[in-house]
C-alpha cells in the first residue's frame, strides 16, 4: 500500500469512528455524563488512567468512583473532607487499590484549590515552539509526585522520562485538547495544540500500525509512540492524533471486536 493509498484508508477510517456512536461503549463516556470543565477534567482523567482491559469493566468502575464523589467530582474534589475519603475504601479496579485513589484525591484537592483548571498541570512544562508534549508529560509526572506518597502509587501514572509509550495520559490529552465537529473530543483546553499531541499507543494501534508498515519498531515504548507520530504527521500535520480513531477501530476490527454497540 502506497502513501496515497494508506492516507485514504486511514481517513476514511477515521471517518467512520470519529463520531458520537463511539462515545457510549468506550471510557470517554464518563466524562460524556458532565458539562462543567472541571467536571470533564476530572471524571477524564480517571476513566483514562484506569483505560486497561476490558471496556465495560473500565466504565463500570469509573461510574462507580463518580457516585462516590456524588455526580459532582469537581465540588466533591474541592470541599471533602479527609474523613470522607474513607468512602472510597472498598473501591478498587484491579491493581488501582484504595492507597492510590487517596493520593489522586489528595493531589486533585491540592491542585484545584491553587488552579482553575488541570490544564496548567500539563502546560506549565510546554512551550508553544515545542514539537511534542514529551516536556509536558515529564512535568506533569513530576509535579502530580511532589506531595509525599506510596511508591506504589508511581505505577499508575507514566513518564516519557521511564521511556513508557504513555498511552494512557496521551489518551486523555487527546480528549482534552482535539476540537473538531464530530463531538468525541472535547477540546476544552487551549494552551496545547492538536499538532504537539503523541498518538495513544495501546496494543491494537501497535499491532495494526506495524501491519500497516507506519511503523517496524516492536516495543510499543515512548520512541515508537513519537515514531508513529511523525509518520501521522505526514498526514496531517496540524492533527496527526486523529488517525488514532482509524488505527483504534481497525486493530478491533482485526481481532473480531465492535467499536460501537
Amino acid at each position: 500500500m502506497n502513501h496515497t493509498e494508506l492516507h485514504s484508508l486511514l481517513e476514511e477510517k477515521v471517518q467512520q469512528f470519529n463520531n458520537t456512536a463511539f462515545i457510549e461503549p468506550d471510557p470517554i463516556s464518563v466524562p460524556h455524563r458532565f458539562t462543567q470543565k472541571q467536571d470533564i477534567e476530572i471524571a477524564g482523567l480517571f476513566a483514562a488512567l484506569l483505560a486497561w482491559g476490558n471496556r465495560t469493566t473500565i466504565i463500570n468502575s469509573c461510574n462507580r468512583l463518580m457516585k462516590l464523589m456524588d455526580e459532582a467530582p469537581y465540588d466533591f474534589i474541592k470541599n471533602h473532607s479527609e474523613n470522607e475519603r474513607q468512602r472510597f475504601e472498598k473501591w478498587v479496579h484491579r491493581t488501582f487499590q484504595f492507597p492510590d485513589l487517596l493520593y489522586f484525591l489528595e493531589f486533585l484537592q491540592f491542585h484545584y484549590t491553587r488552579h482553575p483548571s488541570l490544564e496548567t498541570a500539563f502546560s506549565a512544562g510546554l512551550r508553544p515552539s515545542d514539537r511534542s508534549i514529551e516536556k509536558a508529560l515529564i512535568h506533569f509526572h513530576s509535579y502530580f509526585f511532589s506531595l509525599p506518597h506510596l511508591q506504589r502509587t508511581e505505577k499508575h501514572l507514566q513518564s516519557p522520562a521511564r521511556k513508557s509509550a504513555c498511552k494512557r495520559l496521551n489518551l486523555y490529552l487527546r480528549w482534552m485538547v482535539r476540537r473538531d465537529e464530530q463531538g468525541v473530543d472535547f477540546g476544552l483546553w487551549q494552551n496545547i495544540h492538536p499538532r504537539q499531541l503523541i498518538c495513544p499507543l495501546d496494543v491494537h494501534v501497535h499491532r495494526t500500525a506495524v501491519k500497516l508498515k507506519l511503523i517496524s519498531r516492536p516495543q510499543p515504548d515512548w520512541l515508537c509512540a513519537t515514531l508513529l507520530t511523525k509518520k501521522l504527521r505526514s498526514f496531517d500535520s496540524e492533527d496527526p492524533v486523529k488517525y488514532d480513531y482509524a488505527l483504534f477501530g481497525l486493530g478491533l476490527e482485526q481481532s473480531g471486536k465492535t467499536v460501537s454497540k
